[in-house]
């Protein structure tokens, strides 16, 4: 933390630290601001906190005060008579009182009606009242006897260190109050003209040195503590404002996430119905329906339409799918399914692709797998993307790996493993993320949109499953799809639960509306 009333050296600090340059630039004109307009050179705010702890000292040390000056009052007639000390013991007692009501004043006061230099003025007056009371009081009469200078020397010191712990926060009232006491005993001392008064003379000034740097410690250590204080009041509020920003950036960010999710999933019919139409029509001419064309030209061209349509249809699939599973409007209409029939359908789908690459898929399936509760077209969704990902990035003469299987924890699992170039560690967040494409991706002259694994994982955390990738660059990738051991048919809990009859007596008709109940209730609601 800069010292208060340095200039902070701005050019010392980091380039990249721009908000730190603008905090301290703005912390040195406010303090610069504050000199200017404050009567003590420190800031206002300050001020008037060091006014009221002196305020409150006074007041909380009040009775300790009045026991001061009614016991030194009493042992002062001793030396200089009943009526002295009386008259002097009441002036001190009067001059107490005027400064505890001008303090209960001050703190009663709102702080915004409150003036520093004014009360301050008002403060070290009364204080330098309190002090000629007590130097008066300790001014040794004709006649007093010689060891009333050790008395007298002792009630200096517990003057000047009462004055100096009370007073702290006001070091010009602390002077005013103790001055006029030591320089009335060291005057005295002196007068005496003996080398032990001498000696005490030189001890009063001392201990009122001593006295004064302590005041002045304190009176530092005071203010340190209150700008340290004001210090972090300004940090937890840039905090907090920084937070709402933060916040308020936050809900912004989401809120146009979710409107750009439901936007296209609420413009599927309008972006699908034109979309087919170009279809249909291409088709027709590419397949001729109508005649042949005059141009030869013109069925080429006609085909490269309707592919084009095929592909941009998907794309579209892809990206409403995705939409709707981020906006959260993607129902699973889960069934009793065969994992491996799927997986199986989708091999068979794919086969032919993969062999005009020149690519092999060996299927490896464990037999007598029980169903999973699913949506199928969920999960032949995912084994079609990790399929198609697969046989994209696997080049000639690669091969491919189809598993299917029980887990250690009697779930199933899918397996897709193949011998393509690989993906880089750092990238597999990237490829996971949507429209995410890695660096093998990109120098593909075969591209996509980076959606289907994104997809496929989101359809996998639907079903409460897990999705794991794992690839080194040159060997391979393996992508792993688990489903809980929930989901497996065979390790369900039968339904034991029985609707009461209609009406007495008919029972027929409650076994019939118990069998479509249950054939209308899902036999559980995981990952829906």
């Amino acid at each position: 933390m800069p010292i208060p009333g340095e200039q902070p050296d701005l050019a010392a600090l980091p380039p990249d630290s721009s908000p730190v340059k603008r905090r301290l630039a703005a912390q040195y004109v406010r303090e610069a601001r504050d000199r200017l307009t404050s009567s003590s050179g420190i800031r206002p705010a300050f001020d008037r906190e060091l006014l009221r702890q002196y305020a409150q000292n006074r007041i909380s040390a009040s009775l300790i005060i009045l026991l001061l000056v009614a016991t030194v009052g009493f042992m002062s007639s001793l030396w200089s008579g009943a009526f002295a000390a009386g008259v002097w013991t009441a002036a001190a007692l009067v001059i107490h009182a005027v400064m505890i009501t001008k303090c209960r004043q001050f703190l009663e006061r709102p702080l915004h009606e409150i003036s520093p230099s004014a009360w301050r003025v008002k403060f070290v007056t009364l204080d330098l009242f309190y002090g000629l009371a007590w130097m008066f009081m300790l001014i040794r009469m004709v006649g007093a006897e010689e060891s009333s200078s050790i008395f007298m020397l002792f009630v200096m010191l517990m003057v000047v260190a009462v004055s100096s712990m009370l007073a702290s926060g006001l070091p010009t009232a602390v002077f005013a109050a103790t001055f006029p006491v030591t320089l009335a005993v060291a005057v005295d001392f002196i007068l005496q003209g003996k080398l032990r008064d001498y000696i005490l003379a030189a001890m009063t000034l001392t201990a009122q040195g001593y006295f004064a740097a302590l005041t002045y410690r304190l009176y530092s250590s005071t203010l340190a503590t209150l700008e340290a204080r004001a210090e972090k009041d300004a940090l937890i509020g840039e905090l907090e404002q920084a937070k709402a920003i933060s916040d308020e950036a936050r809900h912004r960010a989401e809120a146009a996430n979710i409107a750009k999710s439901r936007f296209p999933a609420q413009m599927s019919h309008e972006l699908r119905t034109p979309l087919n139409a170009i279809l249909g029509f291409s088709e027709v001419m590419k397949t001729q329906v109508f005649g042949e064309h005059v141009v030869p030209a013109y069925k080429e061209y006609s085909s490269d339409i309707h592919n084009s349509g095929v592909h941009l249809l998907g794309l579209i699939n892809e990206i409403l799918d995705l939409s709707r599973i981020e906006a959260g409007r993607y129902e699973l209409k889960e069934e009793s399914v065969s994992l491996v029939s799927i997986v199986e359908d989708c091999h068979h789908l794919l086969k032919l692709r993969a062999t005009n690459r020149g690519i092999a898929i060996h299927g490896i399936f464990e037999t007598a797998l029980p169903r999973l509760w699913a949506d199928e077209r969920a999960i032949r969704q995912i084994c079609l993307n990790l399929l198609s990902n697969a046989i994209k990035f696997t080049p000639q003469g690669g091969e491919i790996w189809l598993k299917g299987g029980w887990t250690a924890s009697g779930g199933q699992y899918i397996s897709v493993k193949d011998t393509g170039a690989g993906i880089p560690e750092e990238e597999i967040p990237i490829v996971l993320a949507s429209f995410g494409q890695g660096s093998n991706s990109i120098k593909s002259a075969e591209q996509g949109a980076g959606l289907g694994l994104p997809i496929a994982k989101s359809l996998v955390d639907l079903h409460g499953g897990t999705f794991s990738l794992k690839s080194k660059l040159r060997i391979g990738t393996e992508v792993i799809v688990t489903f809980p051991p929930e989901r497996v048919v065979a390790g369900m809990a039968p339904v034991t639960e029985h609707s009461p009859p209609i009406a007495p007596g008919s029972e027929a008709d409650s076994s019939a509306d118990e069998s479509r109940r249950l054939s209308r209730k899902p036999l559980f609601r995981v990952g829906t």
